[in-house]
């Protein structure tokens, strides 16, 4: 697991120039108690950096900077804010590189993962620069004919976005390019274990010739008491969360005392199912994609997979043989496919379910537990004959884990994927049209990958159903989520 040294030392050099305070109105600045927060490597466990750590009232002074520039941003014209947008993207783009580098250190994920996580991010910025100047409105007559109906959206005001650790650039831009085309101003708070890569993007933002106050981050390894005290804040318009759904329902219920406006693109435990007519090559496929995106911990991952019992140990046997030849390394060593879990704690979470699924009678494929040696590593790994009350069946894995199940008809399969408290996404790989649109129709699902094993888009709706959120990230009706609608009765002048 060595990292070339001149591969190293490029990587810290990028996090030696990236500011390590918080960012409240255009200036960096310490903590108000001087606090720190360190940065560690997962693929070593060591301390690569350590940043301001805020206070509650660190938190109330960026919601306060955000609000004083509300309205001067609310006013730019749209195009200019789209400009910002636009010249952050051609920025985040050329230094793409450097800023991947710096992701796998702070996140652990391989180096080719995270320059694609770079450019997955740059371009939410490009989108929303285009849909900043397509907001619109309406005008037409009353039925009564004695005046006419205005319609108009405006900004919703002063947003916090809090974003969470797995993909730690891409989450900020899926929020704050919405909000700033709309005309929003905004308080960041990164996740603690990985603060850089927002540090990195606002000031990308501040070089693009975003004006003091728009954007503010606050990092902080007092996540609730800084949120909570922000939520009761008159100031504060809307909640945009994107984490686990025990979170969002504690956030929910805490925005529900100021009926404030929010957004919640929470947990999922996707189901991914193979049919018998289905190409197996692709959909094993589709099924390492789709399991081993960001080493499995994505809200997205497949995390149940249920095959067709006709083709189901020929599945497994590929998806065992795909898996088991991943090398397991750090992400900054060019031969690596595999890096490490964010912290020990998920890789004990990760352990405990599939020693639950071991002990009531699955089989261990490939993989099967942690890699011995420094970091937070845990071996690919393929179940079979995995039972329904299994609790990796039930639960959102986070891990480099495919627990399999077979199935005998496309009713059970439907039954199946849908026995879930969630509902962010799903995937489907057969070769009959028909059977494929019928089943993404019965999926209760707000994504489906149809013979793909890879659906985020920036063009696309992002977003789930059930206990897996609220709203919509990305795609044409991401800015309404910053947007709310004002009616005007103009009286009739003749």
């Amino acid at each position: 697991m060595a990292v070339p040294a001149e591969v190293l030392a490029a990587a810290l050099t990028v996090v030696d120039k990236t500011p390590k305070g918080l960012y409240v109105d255009g200036e960096w600045r310490a903590g108000r108690d001087g606090a720190v927060l360190p940065v560690e490597d997962p693929a070593t466990g060591t301390t690569v950096a350590e940043v301001a750590d805020a206070s509650v009232e660190d938190g109330r002074d960026a919601l306060a900077a955000a609000a004083r520039a509300q309205a001067g941003w609310a006013a730019t014209p749209p195009r200019e804010r789209g400009e910002v947008l636009r010249r952050a993207f051609d920025l985040i783009i050329e230094r793409r590189d450097d800023l991947a580098r710096m992701m796998t250190l702070e996140m652990g994920k391989a180096f080719a993962e995270s320059q694609a996580e770079v450019s997955y991010a740059a371009e939410f910025l490009r989108w929303f620069a285009e849909e900043a100047v397509r907001i619109d409105g309406g005008y037409l007559p009353a039925p009564g004919g004695n005046s006419r109906v205005v319609v108009m959206r405006q900004p919703v005001g002063p947003c916090l976005l809090v974003t969470p650790w797995n993909f730690p650039m891409a989450m900020g831009t899926r929020k704050i390019g919405p909000a700033l085309a709309a005309g929003c101003t905004v308080v960041v708070k990164p996740a603690k274990q990985t603060p850089l890569s927002m540090l990195a993007l606002v000031q990308i933002l501040e070089e693009a010739g975003l004006p003091r106050g728009v954007v503010n981050v606050i990092t902080t390894s007092q996540s609730g008491r800084v949120t909570s005290a922000l939520l009761t804040d008159e100031r504060l318009r809307k909640l945009s969360f994107t984490g686990s759904t025990p979170v969002g329902r504690t956030l929910l219920a805490q925005s529900a005392d100021r009926v404030l406006r929010t957004s919640m693109e929470l947990g999922g435990n996707a189901p991914f199912l193979v049919f018998a007519d289905a190409d197996l090559d692709l959909a094993v496929e589709g099924a390492v994609q789709a399991k081993m995106r960001n080493v499995g911990e994505a809200c997205t991952a497949a995390n149940r997979f249920y095959v067709h019992r006709s083709v189901a140990s020929r599945f497994v046997e590929a998806l065992a043989e795909r898996l088991g030849g991943l090398r397991v390394g750090h992400g900054l060593d060019p031969s690596t496919d595999v890096g490490p879990l964010i912290d020990g704690v998920a890789v004990t979470s990760v352990a405990e379910l599939v020693a639950d699924a071991t002990q009531a009678g699955a089989a261990v494929v490939t993989g099967g537990g942690p890699v011995e040696g420094a970091g937070h590593f845990f071996a690919p790994t393929v179940l079979s004959g995995v039972p329904d009350d299994a609790r990796c069946i039930r639960e959102e894995i986070f891990g480099p884990v495919a627990p399999v199940v077979a199935f005998d008809d496309e009713d059970e399969a439907v039954g199946l994927a849908n026995a879930s408290e969630y509902g962010l996404a799903a995937y489907v790989f057969t070769e009959n049209l028909g059977r494929g649109l019928r089943v993404t129709e019965r999926l209760e699902s707000g994504m489906v990958g149809l013979n793909q094993g890879v659906i985020s888009n920036p063009a696309a709706p992002f977003g789930g159903v059930k206990q897996s959120g609220l709203g919509r990230e990305g795609g044409t009706v991401g800015i309404d989520e910053y947007l709310t609608v004002k009616y005007a009765a103009v009286r009739a002048p003749w």
